[in-house]
């Protein structure tokens, strides 16, 4: 198991070949050697032929790895021959010469030892994350149960033509389907009425006290991941999908009994684009729709001054949350299965952070800390848990949803790597992850983008914003949780782990074990 960092973000064939000369006991020196080879041999393949790839990040760690091996093997066979050439000069009595290569041997000689004892060592090669110990508290009606619906009939697009979210790719029936599935499996039950309402009078019954389901007026505010907008014009970046918005919204009026006029769905942080406003306003005229700047029917976001707090002081933080939050009697999260430069992933505790009074131009943004793990593996404050935490984002959230019909390796960009992951065999995912315990689901995407993009940025270390959520009531970093800031700390977020392996998907539930996560996993054909 791999623990060196300038290992970690190489190719899953090159990680096997170095496990499976660790576990037959090869010598360090030929670990090194066949390691670096082999690096040497992947830059060359992916660089030569584009060589715009090198400054991807699984490039920029076979580069190292390649010019130091490269230097190891040139001062190698230089010390070598420095000193026969010296040898010679000996025998015929050049005395100067000779001593001049004995000096060039000797320089030659230091730099190969300075490398080799930076070489990997056998016995350090383990990998930075352990599966099946799960942490925390699982929440929901079936406790860390995360649905995983599949259905390879939805997305049709070819990667070149049109865009990726149009009708003529992308099912609605089948979209359709993919959702009351997840529905079905998180609940137990076999109608999507019955399925919302369970979700309603199970979070009354937790968070309230009350033996109630959905009530008329209520109000539902359902926050989508619109990061890569700059206007209402549509684009072929990775966004919501608008079949599946509509599905959401068709189930929760259609199945849920919730009236139009209740919902309100978008992006404070940023732009609700024309293919998601146009469909769903034309099934759905009465629903709100709300963005950051408002206008083309579209509400604009306000906010509510100071009502987000940080539990870790920070300067230039912001601090007004969406008004259509704090009002919201309930929350559906609808996040992205996709990475994030600094942070690995960006899922839905990520997705919580458009709610805050953030400018639609990242760049004019005083974003505070908290979002990025440690590269060296310190264990330091996240953001997440006082975003899931909060009461009137996490803590009013009846249903989170990660959506995986596309997904993306970057935060941002047109989507463009199928999946080789069974059961995808090198098609889109088209899959959807619903929960009600956000730390498992957040775990098992994690997982999913792990093993499928493991050279994605900043994977190192991207489980410890799970691990504070889980524990977050005693925390790896000791911080002391309390979003409101009234003195009332949090208590555990959920639960957290790794499966057990990419081919079985086999978390501690379903290994028969009582606590964990358990993935539950639903193929429609």
């Amino acid at each position: 198991m791999i623990k060196d960092k300038r290992l970690q973000n190489l190719p899953n064939w090159i990680k096997k070949a170095v496990l499976f000369l660790t576990k037959t006991k090869v010598p360090a020196k030929i670990v090194f050697i066949s390691t670096s080879i082999l690096a040497t041999l992947w830059f060359i393949i992916r660089v030569v032929p584009k060589p715009s790839r090198a400054l991807y990040p699984c490039m920029q760690v076979a580069a190292p790895i390649m010019s130091s091996f490269i230097i190891w093997a040139l001062t190698l066979s230089g010390t070598v021959m420095a000193f026969k050439k010296a040898k010679h000069k000996l025998y015929e009595a050049k005395y100067i010469a000779a001593f001049l290569f004995v000096l060039i041997g000797i320089g030659s000689a230091s730099v190969f030892t300075f490398n080799t004892a930076n070489e990997t060592s056998a016995n350090e090669l383990e990998i930075w994350y352990k599966a099946n110990i799960p942490l925390g508290v699982a929440k929901g009606i079936n406790p860390g149960r995360v649905a995983w619906s599949h259905n390879p009939n939805i997305a049709s697009w070819d990667g070149k033509t049109g865009f990726w979210w149009e009708d003529a790719y992308n099912n609605q029936e089948e979209t359709d389907k993919l959702l009351s599935q997840a529905l079905f499996s998180v609940t137990n039950k076999q109608t999507e009425k019955e399925a919302w309402t369970e979700l309603f009078s199970f979070y009354n019954k937790t968070n309230q006290n009350k033996e109630q389901g959905y009530t008329a007026g209520e109000k539902i505010a359902i926050k989508l991941n619109l990061n890569n907008t700059d206007a209402h014009a549509n684009s072929n970046r990775i966004n919501a999908n608008p079949q599946l918005t509509l599905a959401l919204l068709s189930s929760l009026i259609n199945e849920g009994g919730v009236a139009e006029e209740n919902i309100i769905v978008g992006d404070p942080s940023r732009f609700l684009t024309d293919n998601i406003y146009d469909k769903c306003h034309a099934a759905f005229p009465k629903v709100r729709f709300e963005d950051h700047n408002g206008g083309d029917g579209r509400e604009k976001a306000t906010f509510v001054e100071n009502g987000f707090q940080y539990s870790f002081d920070f300067d230039k933080q912001t601090t007004g949350l969406a008004t259509s939050f704090v009002e919201a009697d309930y929350v559906i999260n609808m996040a992205l299965l996709k990475g994030h430069v600094s942070q690995g992933v960006t899922l839905n505790a990520k997705n919580f952070f458009g709610c805050v009074d953030i400018e639609t131009d990242w760049r004019k943004n005083a974003h505070c800390s908290g979002f990025s793990q440690s590269k060296e593996g310190t264990r330091q404050y996240s953001v997440y848990p006082d975003f899931i935490g909060h009461k009137d984002l996490g803590a009013k959230t009846i249903l989170y949803l990660v959506d995986g019909i596309y997904g993306h390796k970057f935060v941002d960009g047109i989507p463009e790597f199928k999946w080789a992951l069974a059961p995808f065999n090198n098609e889109w995912p088209n899959s959807l992850f619903a929960s009600q315990d956000p730390v498992a689901l957040e775990s098992v995407a994690l997982d999913f983008a792990l093993t499928e993009w493991p050279d994605a940025p900043d994977m190192m270390y991207s489980d410890h914003a799970m691990e504070e959520m889980a524990l977050a009531n005693n925390p790896p970093s000791n911080v002391v949780y309390d979003p409101e800031r009234d003195g009332t700390p949090l208590k555990s977020l959920g639960v957290t782990e790794h499966w057990n392996n990419a081919s079985d998907k086999k978390y501690s539930r379903n290994l028969g074990k009582e606590n964990g996560i358990e993935l539950i996993y639903l193929l429609i054909d």
